[in-house]
C-alpha cells in the first residue's frame, strides 16, 4: 500500500534530520568514566558480584531518585519479581497490570507465582486509565476478610503495577488513592522512566517498591541489570538479602537462612552503571531537546500527533512516538516498512500482552483503548545524541 503524502513527508523530514547512516531506535553512548571504572575492576580483580562499584551504584541511585534504599540486580524483570514477592503477592493471586506494556511486566508476575489481570490504558500517558480501572473494580471486586477478591475467579487481587510507558509518568496520585481505597499495594514498573518526575518527585519513589531497568537500550545502562527501589529500609534490607542467595554475612561460613535468588549485579556492570548515572542529567536534557526538535520538525503535518508528557510530569522522553489518527492506522505497517528501507529505525508498540498465547486466558477488563493504541503508535529513533541532528 502506498503511503499517503502526509506520512511520507513526515518520514522524509525524519530521515533528513537523522545521520546519513540512519539511526536505530535507541543505542547507548559511552563518553564518560565507563572505561576508567571498568578497567579499575579488571585491574583490582573485583569483577564479580561483590565490589565497591556495586555499593556505590546502589548509593548513587538511591540519592538520585530520592529513595531510602536501592538494590541493584541482574535485570529489571527480576527486580519486579522480587518486588512483588516482598509486597506479599502470593502464588495464586492476581496482579493488575496494563496490557500495553513490555512482556517483562507480565512475566515477572508469573515468575512470582501470580496471574496477570490485564487493564486498559488512556491516551494521555499511555499508562493505566485510573478512572476506568476504578469503575471496573467496583463491578468485579469485593473486599473480604482475606483481601480484595475477584468475584469472577474467586482469587485475591493483591497489587496494582502501573508502568510509566516510554518514560511518561502515570497519574500516580489518582492511582495511589485507588490503591488505598481498595487496600491494594502499588508497585511501580519504572523500567523506562529513570529521570522522569511526577509532581517534582522521581518516578520509582512512590510505590511501596519499584523496579528499574538498565538494559542496553535504557537511558542509563549497565549492559543489563536493574534495581529495586523502596522508601522502606526493612524491605530494602530484605531485598538485598533475598537477591544475594539469602546468605548470612560471615567471613568464611556459607549459611543461608531461606531459599533466595542469585540475582546479583556484577561489579563490572555496576562500574558501567556508575559512570552512566553520572551523566543522566545530560542524557535527560538531550532527550527532552530531541522531543522538542521532533515537534518542530513535524509541525504542520496532519494525520498523527507526537506523544507529549502529561502536564503533571517532566518526562525523560525515553522513546518519542507518533500516534496515528484513526483514519491512518491502516498505514502503520507500511510506514514502518518504508522507514526501515530508508534506514530510519522505527518500530510499533508491543503486541498487547493479553493477545499472546500464554496470557490469552488471563482475566481482563475492557481493553478497547489499548487495542486502538496498538494500531496507532510508532516509536521513533530516540538516542540522546541525536539531539541537534543533521538537517537538510
Amino acid at each position: 500500500m502506498e503511503l499517503p503524502s502526509n506520512l511520507f513527508d513526515a518520514l522524509q523530514r525524519i530521515q533528513g534530520f537523522l545521520p546519513e547512516t540512519g539511526a536505530v531506535l535507541h543505542e547507548p553512548r559511552f563518553v564518560g568514566n565507563e572505561s576508567k571504572y571498568v578497567q579499575d575492576c579488571i585491574a583490582t580483580g573485583w569483577v564479580s558480584s561483590v565490589g565497591s562499584y556495586v555499593d556505590r551504584f546502589e548509593s548513587d541511585l538511591a540519592a538520585y531518585t530520592g529513595v531510602k534504599r536501592a538494590v541493584v540486580v541482574a535485570n529489571g524483570t527480576v527486580a519486579l519479581q522480587v518486588a512483588l514477592e516482598l509486597a506479599d503477592v502470593r502464588p495464586g493471586d492476581e496482579v493488575l497490570i496494563p496490557t500495553l506494556s513490555f512482556i517483562a511486566t507480565a512475566n515477572a508476575v508469573m515468575h512470582a507465582g501470580a496471574t496477570p489481570h490485564f487493564v486498559d490504558s488512556e491516551e494521555k500517558s499511555l499508562g493505566i486509565d485510573v478512572p476506568k480501572l476504578s469503575a471496573y473494580l467496583d463491578s468485579v471486586a469485593e473486599k473480604t476478610s482475606v483481601g480484595v477478591i475477584n468475584k469472577k475467579t474467586g482469587k485475591r487481587i493483591a497489587a496494582i503495577v502501573p508502568v510509566h510507558i516510554f518514560g511518561h509518568p502515570v497519574d500516580l496520585d489518582a492511582l495511589l488513592d485507588l490503591g488505598r481505597k481498595w487496600g491494594l499495594v502499588v508497585l511501580e514498573d519504572a523500567a523506562e522512566s529513570l529521570g522522569s518526575l511526577y509532581q517534582g518527585k522521581h518516578t520509582g519513589s512512590f510505590g511501596r517498591l519499584s523496579a528499574v531497568s538498565f538494559n542496553g537500550n535504557k537511558i542509563v545502562t549497565s549492559g543489563g541489570g536493574g534495581a529495586i527501589l523502596t522508601q522502606d529500609e526493612a524491605l530494602g534490607k530484605r531485598a538485598k538479602h533475598l537477591t544475594t542467595t539469602a546468605k548470612i554475612p560471615h567471613a568464611w561460613e556459607f549459611v543461608h537462612d531461606e531459599v533466595g535468588y542469585n540475582f546479583r549485579l556484577t561489579n563490572l556492570a555496576a562500574a558501567l552503571g556508575c559512570a552512566q548515572l553520572e551523566q543522566i542529567s545530560t542524557f535527560v536534557e538531550k532527550k527532552r531537546r530531541l522531543a522538542d526538535e521532533y515537534r518542530s520538525l513535524l509541525k504542520g503535518i496532519s494525520g498523527f500527533k507526537l506523544l507529549q508528557e502529561p502536564s503533571y510530569s517532566k518526562s525523560n522522553y525515553w522513546l518519542n512516538a507518533l500516534v496515528l489518527d484513526t483514519s491512518f492506522q491502516k498505514h502503520r505497517d507500511d510506514f514502518i516498512q518504508r522507514a526501515h528501507e530508508m534506514k530510519v529505525g522505527v518500530r510499533p508498540v508491543w503486541k498487547l500482552l493479553h493477545s499472546l498465547k500464554m496470557y490469552r486466558d488471563c482475566p481482563r477488563s475492557d481493553l478497547s483503548v489499548a487495542e486502538k493504541l496498538e494500531r496507532s503508535v510508532i516509536c521513533l529513533p530516540s538516542s540522546p545524541f541525536l539531539a541537534g541532528g543533521r538537517r537538510t
